[in-house]
Formats: structure tokens, sequence, C-alpha cells
């Protein structure tokens, strides 16, 4: 299996990351968890525009931490006899939750579908900012200036992951839902919010991450991968730390939302698809955290691809999902 520019498949295997865990991590999320589980979500459920005869479509909006208004697509098979299953959908960096009918195969064979909108993304959800520094380009250094100066709990993705987190409650007290067959899919940056919700949800029987970003950003760095999804790494030490004086600390406060270090909190069967040639989300940055779940778990590869389409990949994830 060649690999160009990353490890060769062996050391992928054993590769445990090298970017820093924030000594308070597991504290961090604990408290996360804590506030997030506090609020009173204010759930409320509209009829959509698009809807289809064997399926009931709705608008969800959420209150997410931060009292930021979160959307999600939301729709229902319209004769199940019994509580059903559910899956999880999460989409790629600056996308939104996409169109309706892509969802319906799942709502057909009797799931509920539910698929997110990143705060402050493509799509619907706000995203109430409150952060000092540079917000031009992406969202991985969104509340970095705060987390230099001792505030953490600033960094976008802690929000956007609590979101999942949120959403996965939310569909798991629906009284037409059966909390025990619950999967979540999605990829790259939708396959690190995949990751990140099956951590703090680990009551999710199956995952389907693909490609998953926003995992060793030290590694992404030293491979002089920060281009296109990481771009924004770069652009910050060039704008803010030139002669890479805070490099240590940057690192270590990304740290907070590096999936790699949630991965040992996951109790879900995990089925996680990479390409061996992936140069934007490389694949010893996802080994990291693949190496680091304990629970049942396969890796799908494909040694030719990158990050693009994967032939087969949705209908093996489908089929993966029809045992929930």
């Amino acid at each position: 299996m060649p690999l160009t520019f990353d490890f060769p498949l062996e050391k992928l295997q054993t590769y445990m990351g090298i970017n820093p865990r924030p000594a308070d991590f597991d504290a961090y999320w604990d408290a996360a968890l804590a506030e997030m589980r506090a609020l009173d979500p204010q759930v409320t459920l509209t009829p959509a525009a698009f809807q289809a005869s064997y399926a009931e479509c709705f608008d969800m909006t959420f209150t997410g931490v931060g009292e930021a208004r979160i959307y999600a697509k939301v729709l229902k098979p319209k004769k199940a006899s019994a509580p059903s299953p559910a899956i999880l959908m999460f989409h790629g960096y600056s996308g939104d939750s996409g169109d309706w009918a892509d969802k319906l195969a799942y709502v057909a064979a009797g799931y509920t579908v539910a698929a997110l909108d990143c705060r402050g993304q493509g799509g619907r959800s706000e995203d109430k900012g409150g952060v000092t520094g540079n917000t031009l380009h992406g969202h991985i250094i969104r509340g970095l200036d705060e987390a230099l100066k001792g505030e953490p709990e600033k960094l976008y993705y802690r929000q956007m992951f609590l979101d999942t987190a949120q959403l996965a409650k939310i569909v798991m007290e629906m009284p037409d839902v059966d909390p025990a067959r619950v999967g979540a899919t999605g990829g790259s940056q939708g396959g690190a919010l995949t990751v990140a919700c099956i951590a703090l949800e680990p009551r999710i029987k199956r995952a389907a991450p693909v490609f998953p970003f926003l995992s060793d950003y030290k590694r992404v760095w030293e491979m002089d991968q920060d281009t296109n999804a990481y771009s924004e790494l770069r652009e910050y030490f060039r704008r803010f730390d030139p002669r890479h004086e805070q490099e240590d600390m940057v690192f270590e406060k990304l740290g907070y939302v590096d999936i790699q270090y949630l991965a040992p909190r996951i109790r879900t069967n995990v089925q996680w698809y990479t390409g061996l040639r992936d140069t934007i989300c490389p694949p010893s940055t996802q080994f990291a955290a693949y190496n680091k779940i304990d629970s049942e778990k396969k890796m799908v590869l494909y040694p030719d691809f990158g990050h693009e389409g994967l032939p087969g990949g949705n209908d093996l994830i489908f089929q993966f999902m029809m045992g929930l």
C-alpha cells in the first residue's frame, strides 16, 4: 500500500500522535458537559416546506451553549410501528446539513434522521461569537486568543462539539426514538464531529466517521500540510506570532479540541473510513485518534484515494447502520 507523504501503514497502525494534551483535559470536558446538561434547550419542531409521502420533515431549533440557536433538519418515518432507530448526520467544513432528499433512504428503512447545521457556517445555526482576534479564516483558531489568556472555554470547537452531544440527547429523548439504537456519521469536519459526539454521548451504538478533521494539529504543522482545511494555523502564526514565541502554548490550547484526546471516552462500535493518500486530513492524524479507541472498531482503507468520494463507502455505511 504506497504512501507518498505520510508514514507507512505499519507505523500508522501504532502511531499515537504528538500534539500536546492539556493537563486538565478531562476536567475541561466534564465541566463543558455539565454546562450543556444544565441548559434548557427550548426545542422547536416546525413542519418543513419539503415533505415526502413516507416521511415527516421538520425544521428543528434548540438553544446551545452560549445561547446560540442551533438548527437541524429532522426527518421521521410516518408509519413506524415502534420507537425507531435514529441516525445523526454531520457536515463538512463550511457546509450545511444538505438536501432533504439524500436522507430519505434511512427514513424509508424506518429511521429518524437528524442533520445538524454547524454554528456560523453555511447553514442556519447561529454563532454568537464573543471572541477577540482574527475571525477572517476558519474556526480552529476562533477563541484561541482567549485560550492563550486562560479562557479555553471560548474555543469555537468546544461549543460545536457540545452541539453534537446536545443534538444526540434531544433525539434520544424523542418519544418515538429508541435511545439504544442511535448511530452517527459524517465526513471530514463531519467525521470529527462524529468522533466528538460519540465521545461526549457514549450511549450512541454505531458510528461511521469518514476521514476526520481536527486531529493532531502539531503533526499537520510538522508535515507542512497546514494548507486547505488547516491553513488558518499558518495564517495565525504569520499574523500574530511570526517568531513562534507562543508555539508550544498554541498547540497545547488546541489540544482541548483535538479529537484524539476525546477518543478514549468512546464506547461505540466504530467503522472508520480513510484514504491513504489524503493530504487534507493526513492519515497519521486520523490514526492518532483511531488508535486511542478501545471499543469495537474497524478501519476501512482506500489505499489509492485522498480526501474525496470513497467508492461504495456510503453503501457500506448504510448497511452498517442497518445493524442498529
